[in-house]
């Protein structure tokens, strides 16, 4: 069974930064979903296998950056210049394959999710 644990969730203010980590228990593609209030999970971003590609939502870009350490099997979600709107629960999930996914459907395994508050 995989398991993937989020950490680095948390209260900060606008304009501010966090860092989320995820780590799994095996080497997959890797992505970040979040989940406001009475909406639905979003993709955030994602990375390939290897690293070497990275995807991230028209929201996020130029503000988030993921990444990812194979030799202990973890990826991070470093988010810049927040804003209120950022404010959810981020999910870290892991995928089968090589490339990089978008589409919630396309990942097998999830973590329990850490909550992120941005206050204005």
């Amino acid at each position: 069974q995989v398991q993937l644990v989020e950490s680095g969730g948390g209260l900060v203010q606008a304009g501010g930064s966090l860092r989320l980590s995820c780590a799994a228990s095996g080497r997959y593609v890797m992505g970040w979903f979040r989940q406001a209030p009475g909406k639905e999970r979003e993709f955030v971003a994602t990375i390939s296998w290897s690293g070497g590609s990275t995807y991230y939502a028209d929201s996020v870009k130029g503000r988030f950056t993921i990444s990812r350490d194979n030799a202990k099997n973890t990826v991070a979600l470093q988010m810049n210049s927040l804003k209120p709107e950022d404010t959810a629960v981020y999910y870290c999930a892991a995928a089968r394959g090589y490339s990089y996914y978008y589409r919630l459907s396309e990942y097998d395994y999830w973590g329990q999710g850490t909550q992120v508050t941005v206050s204005s």
